[in-house]
């Protein structure tokens, strides 16, 4: 085990994992009950470029911090590391699979004729969003502890 290694492995997926956990947080807790107070049209019309920016941010922050995670639990790091690293990087496939149909209707033009439909899909997208904050968010708080932990064992201080 290369001890840079591992430390610049650690250091990296916990960065990623806490900027995304804390801008999925934003999201659910912020932004996105910001939007609906706007009214349906207004949030239906915000969603779509919020959404697509995000992306631009949160799936490279998923993806490279799972795999750092998994670097640092293949150089020797315990296996918590390779959870916190699936943890973080299942927001990926969750995204695709389960949260994509929901953004399609979202983005198809018809949806703006039926605000009531609108709303309860933006409803829905919230929840479903909140999934991707609640696995983030338990990812990097166990990156810390394991983080901690590795202080510890190193004996710094």
């Amino acid at each position: 085990m290369s001890p840079a290694v591992l430390t610049v492995a650690m250091a990296i997926a916990l960065l990623c994992c806490g900027v995304f956990a804390g801008a999925a947080i934003y999201v659910n807790l912020v932004e996105h009950p910001a939007r609906m107070e706007a009214g349906t049209a207004l949030a239906l019309a915000e969603w779509a470029p919020s959404y697509r920016r995000g992306t631009l941010m949160q799936a490279p922050l998923a993806i490279v911090g799972g795999v750092a995670a998994t670097c640092a639990w293949l150089v020797g790091a315990t296996i918590g590391w390779l959870v916190g690293g699936l943890l973080l990087s299942s927001v990926v496939p969750f995204t695709l699979l389960v949260i994509m149909p929901t953004n399609h209707t979202l983005s198809a033009p018809d949806t703006a004729h039926d605000l009531s439909r609108a709303t309860a899909l933006l409803t829905r997208w919230n929840r479903l969003h909140a999934v991707r904050t609640v696995l983030s968010t338990m990812a990097f708080l166990l990156f810390v502890w394991l983080l901690l932990a590795h202080v510890g064992r190193l004996g710094i201080r």
